[in-house]
């Protein structure tokens, strides 16, 4: 049975227990009026990236506006994050919204009149700072978010919490992103659930993908020091050659996805992405390190892919007579979509876009550290299209690249369905 057959009885169910709030068409109207102003904050974003925790400008420029509008605005939250409450008329649930503001360490090529010439040092290395994955248009977006619903405070039935978090790609000397510092901060204690949503380049703008359940993998940064005996390059028996032994542990490692894990279940990825070992053709070195990265969807399954790399590693080296140290790092754990909350909230989805442009996506083994929040509160995170309609996904430039590029002409979807999430949420929960 597909997924979607499977859903059909809880879109049944979630269309009787969420009704249309009477908020709504004010929504669209005010959405609508607040475009204009998300694309110029957009553009004005894009061309002044900051790194991870050092979003000052962008910060400043968040927390000003929130102050206009009259909220409770705290600063420098998980070193530069940025997060206002609304508190709304009536009694009832506070809701979250997030949105990150970090960009990243990559030159832009894009030929655009607000296209970022802004260079700085990253890892120690002098590189260009662009908004390569969207994080300028999700802060754009959640700003006119909070005017359209500042606008509506009085008539709100609870709170809002807007989350402007920092580091969402991570920092290189910091090995905890924003969103994992925020919640130790305590940024999630009064919340009832949180949404947020993420642009995507290869879905046409004016649609929103989404999924339950697992959705975005989690990541993990993979290290492995193959240690063997250094040797004349011309009698490699008199030493144990780690070049061999690695290639062979690489080999090995692609049998965890063909034979170990259940693909019928979820998709797994283990990529050792770079080999550093010698320094001259006729000397075999006695170390050679790999680096890689691993992406899983579940606890189970990574607690499995890890102990059959440790199983492959140690093994192999040990079978040549060389030994293989391995670390892994765990860095962000799987966005997982709260199944109960996603099926009830769809019909807010589906009136902001219209169900013909609502997608049910496949599982993304990129990742996320949204999922931070999720762990703490029930949250739904889903997919708005920036690519220009009619364009073939599989030639626009992807995300984290020089050429990303975005159709500015979804953005108003985005305002109207956070919007929507927020008020039909807080009328579910009255």
């Amino acid at each position: 049975m597909t997924m979607k057959k499977l859903l059909l009885p809880l879109l049944l169910i979630a269309t009787t227990t969420v009704g249309q709030s009477k908020l709504r068409p004010s929504i669209d109207q005010k959405a609508q009026g607040v475009e204009a102003k998300v694309i110029e904050w957009r553009r004005d974003f894009h061309q002044h990236p900051e790194l991870g925790n050092q979003e000052v400008r962008t910060a400043k420029i968040v927390a000003d506006h929130l102050r206009s509008l009259g909220m409770e605005v705290t600063e420098n939250v998980a070193v530069t994050g940025v997060v206002g409450v609304l508190r709304g008329g009536k009694p009832g649930p506070m809701v979250a919204l997030r949105a990150d503001m970090d960009a990243l360490p990559v030159t832009e090529r894009v030929d655009l009149p607000f296209k970022s010439t802004v260079t700085a040092t990253y890892n120690g290395q002098q590189t260009g700072v662009m908004h390569a994955c969207g994080h300028d248009s999700h802060t754009a977006i959640l700003m006119g978010v909070a005017e359209v619903l500042a606008a509506h405070k009085n008539q709100l039935e609870g709170s809002v919490k807007f989350i402007f978090q920092p580091a969402e790609e991570g920092v290189s000397d910091v090995p905890m992103a924003g969103a994992e510092l925020m919640v130790k901060e305590g940024v999630m204690k009064d919340v009832d659930a949180i949404f947020g949503l993420h642009i995507w380049a290869q879905v046409e703008a004016g649609k929103i993908g989404y999924r339950p359940g697992p959705t975005m993998a989690a990541v993990d940064i993979l290290g492995i020091n193959v240690l063997g005996t250094q040797a004349h390059g011309a009698s490699p028996w008199s030493g144990v050659d780690p070049i061999v032994t690695s290639a062979q542990i690489i080999t090995g490692l692609q049998t965890i996805l063909s034979r170990s894990v259940n693909v019928t279940e979820n998709p797994a990825v283990v990529t050792v992405g770079a080999i550093h070992g010698g320094i001259r053709h006729n000397i075999i070195p006695e170390k050679v390190e790999l680096i890689g990265t691993i992406r899983t969807f579940g606890e189970a399954q990574q607690a499995l892919v890890h102990r059959r790399i440790n199983e492959i590693a140690t093994n192999i080296a040990e079978s040549a007579g060389a030994k293989a140290e391995v670390n892994i790092l765990k860095l962000y754990p799987a966005t997982v979509n709260d199944k109960a909350l996603t099926a009830t909230m769809l019909p807010s989805l589906h009136a902001a876009a219209g169900k013909e442009n609502l997608i049910l996506m496949d599982p993304m083994t990129v990742s996320e550290d949204f999922s931070f929040f999720q762990r703490e509160k029930p949250g739904v995170f889903v997919f708005l299209g920036g690519m220009k309609p009619g364009a073939d996904p599989l030639k626009t430039p992807s995300h984290h690249t020089p050429d990303f590029y975005l159709d500015e002409s979804g953005f108003v979807l985005g305002v109207r369905a956070l919007s929507y999430l927020v008020v039909d949420y807080m009328g579910m929960k009255k």
